[in-house]
């Protein structure tokens, strides 16, 4: 575990955050936020924000980069959905990020349960607006589909780093190409929802391979990019191989612009939900 620069050493957010861990813990949730150890956590759950998780937090997918558990999932909670909108009700939020761990176990990879999400919280937030951050579903587009039918405003879906990379980064079942088919599907198919997608730097990625994979997403129609350092969350993950300069992720942002994407958020902190709402309002009002 590497010693942090400077422009990495984060200072604390006072705010909510018990106000929300209580909320959270009252409607049995899990949050990608605690789960995978965003460094971020505090901050969000101060300003009384969270990503939800669904379908348990035991992922079927061992990612070289991530503190979410992985072994065997447990089955679907039927009631999980009106839970989340109860949350997030409770919250009183105005953007709802909804996530999952893979559940290469279920037959629809959980595209069900994100639809009941979806629409629950449509129910109980009518003026909300919702984004998604999907697994790949091995690839079904049948899969895709059934979350798009529930109407999300963005869909996100993160290809995390470089093609050179992804064999070593994502799981063995990862495919940096499906997940680039997966953005172009529901683009395709849905040009009224928003693509989005992000990356990690810091994996011992080289430049012209970020701005390959900038272009590669531009060119399957992803509007929205996030670009973030990699943090080790374990001694047992993947480690650092590079912090990156503020002025890199500033020239990678520009980079971004000129190809077009409706908004890019990159920086060292940065995450796929973090300051979602944000990114989302900026979007959605073009």
């Amino acid at each position: 575990m590497r010693r942090f620069p400077d422009w990495l050493r984060k200072e604390r957010t006072p705010g909510a955050a018990t106000y929300t861990s209580q909320v959270l813990a009252d409607n049995r949730l899990h949050t990608v936020c605690e789960s995978a150890r965003c460094p971020n956590r505090l901050e969000c759950f101060g300003h009384k924000t969270a990503a939800f998780m669904i379908l348990g937090d035991v992922c079927t997918r061992r990612c070289g980069f991530c503190a979410i558990p992985a072994g065997r999932a447990v089955g679907v909670d039927e009631d999980e959905p009106k839970r989340v909108a109860a949350a997030a009700s409770a919250l009183g939020l105005r953007h709802v990020v909804v996530t999952s761990v893979a559940r290469d176990d279920l037959t629809d990879g959980g595209a069900a349960q994100f639809f009941e999400t979806i629409t629950a919280i449509r129910q109980a937030l009518p003026e909300a607006t919702v984004e998604v951050l999907t697994p790949d579903f091995k690839g079904d587009e049948r899969a895709v589909e059934r979350v798009c039918d529930a109407r999300p405003d963005i869909y996100n879906h993160n290809v995390e780093t470089v093609e050179r990379l992804t064999p070593l980064v994502r799981s063995p079942h990862a495919s940096f190409r499906r997940s680039l088919g997966l953005l172009a599907y529901v683009k395709r198919s849905h040009l009224d929802i928003v693509t989005k997608s992000g990356m990690m730097l810091g994996l011992g990625e080289k430049e012209d391979e970020v701005l390959q994979t900038l272009e590669e997403l531009r060119g399957h129609r992803c509007d929205v990019v996030t670009i973030g350092q990699y943090l080790q969350p374990t001694p047992a993950k993947r480690g650092v191989d590079e912090f990156v300069h503020p002025d890199m992720f500033q020239f990678y942002e520009n980079a971004a612009r000129r190809l077009g994407f409706l908004e890019v958020y990159s920086g060292p902190y940065v995450r796929s939900s973090y300051h979602a709402k944000e990114v989302s309002a900026r979007v959605l009002s073009t």
